[in-house]
This record gives structure tokens, C-alpha cells and sequence, in this order.
């Protein structure tokens, strides 16, 4: 099997010793990126997730995501010192999936980097062998063997997260999905009350991306003091 492939971005080389050190006892290939410049030139569609250090010299961290994910859908992983909530709202803004705290234990690390991969792979990755035609929203398309979404016929190109709440959505037509019930079924993880934004974040970001006027959605709809849905 060959090994997944991760890009690793921090200014401190003791940091990305010790990491590299730890993902490839995992099994997994480490690619080192010393700042936000060399990440964004290693950065191609063979890796299966990045991870950048938020606060780099020259290029930091959300400047260089914002960049990557002009051209690339791959998980993006911040570590960062921090971490209150306008911080991560404007992680997720650059295109961020997820954010871990320095100082983080190696174990998290490993369940974070796990996660991202497995959840990449399963909902769009380059192993998914899910059947079924596209879904047809109007004049959207969402292809669920390739993961690619286009409107009239030009792609729309979303980040896995943002793929994965427009594909739940879009398969469950009508139906009213709360916040809570949104996280949990995307993030695979147990709701808490600081991840409304975090879903609200994605949610906004989507809209930018499907439509004409995200101030007045018609693909993602808000059902007033209930959650959201497709119609």
C-alpha cells in the first residue's frame, strides 16, 4: 500500500524533526516545508493532507492556505497557539479544516491526522468507490464518484469540509439539519457549544462559492430557529 503523503510547514526545524519522527512511526510520508513559501510551492495534488504552522516568518500559515486552496481541496490542518474563537474563525475563512492547540500531545496529533485522511478518503478522496449517479440540484451537480461539483457546467471547487456538508445536504433533500446534527455527521465528532461557528464559518464559505447572491441563498437555506437545508 503506498503511504499517505503529508506536508509539514513550521519555521522551527526541532518542531518538524520531532513531528516528521512521529507521522512516519505512523506510517505515513512526510514532506517538510520550512515556511508559508515553501509550502505553497510543494503543496500538489499528491498530498493527502497539510499541516501549517499559523505563526511563520515571511509567509505565515493563513496566507499561505489561502493560496493553496486556490488550487487544492486537500484537508488543511492549522497548529497554533491561538485559539480563541475569531482566530478560528479566520483559520476556516483561509480554507482551514481543522485547528490544534499548541502545546499538543503527539497523540492527538496522530488521532487529528488520522481522522482528516480517513474522512478525506471516504467522502472525495482518490480511494472512494461510491456508486450512484450525480446529484441534480437545478443547475448543480454533485458527482459522487469523482467528489466534483459544477454549476452550468463549470466546476465549483470546494474543500473537503464544505464538499462533505453540501453532499449531506444534497442527499437528504428537504430535510431540516440543526447545527448539531451538521457537525456531528461532518466532523464525525461530539457537538460543543464554540462549534456553532465553526459550522457557521463553512456554512458561509459554501455560500460564497454556489451562489449568484450569497446574501440571499437558494441552494443552502436557512430554516429559521431550526438549521438548514436543500431544497
Amino acid at each position: 500500500m503506498i503511504p499517505k503523503k503529508i506536508l509539514f510547514a513550521d519555521d522551527d526545524p526541532e518542531i518538524r524533526s520531532v513531528v516528521r519522527v512521529l507521522l512516519e512511526s505512523e506510517g505515513y510520508e512526510v514532506i517538510e516545508a520550512a515556511d508559508g513559501r515553501e509550502a505553497i510551492r510543494l503543496a500538489d495534488d499528491s498530498m493527502d493532507l497539510i499541516i501549517l504552522d499559523v505563526m511563520m516568518p515571511g509567509k505565515d500559515g493563513l496566507s499561505a492556505c489561502v493560496e493553496i486552496r486556490r488550487r487544492l481541496t486537500v484537508p488543511i490542518l492549522f497548529l497554533t497557539a491561538r485559539t480563541q474563537d475569531s482566530d478560528k474563525t479566520v483559520g476556516f475563512g483561509a480554507g482551514a479544516d481543522d485547528y490544534l492547540a499548541k502545546p499538543f500531545s503527539y497523540a492527538e496529533l496522530a488521532a487529528r491526522v488520522k481522522a482528516l485522511i480517513r474522512r478525506y478518503h471516504v467522502y472525495r478522496g482518490k480511494e472512494s468507490f461510491e456508486a450512484g449517479s450525480a446529484l441534480t440540484i437545478r443547475d448543480l451537480s454533485i458527482d459522487r464518484r469523482t467528489g466534483q461539483v459544477t454549476r452550468d457546467g463549470e466546476e465549483i471547487h470546494l474543500t473537503d469540509l464544505e464538499y462533505r456538508i453540501l453532499l449531506l445536504l444534497a442527499s437528504n433533500r428537504g430535510k431540516i439539519f440543526t447545527i448539531e446534527n451538521l457537525y456531528e455527521s461532518v466532523w464525525g465528532e461530539p457537538f460543543f457549544y464554540s462549534a456553532t461557528n465553526t459550522v457557521m464559518v463553512h456554512i458561509r464559505n459554501l455560500r460564497k462559492k454556489l451562489e449568484l447572491d450569497p446574501k440571499n441563498p437558494t441552494y443552502v437555506v436557512n430554516v429559521w430557529g431550526k438549521g438548514y437545508r436543500i431544497e
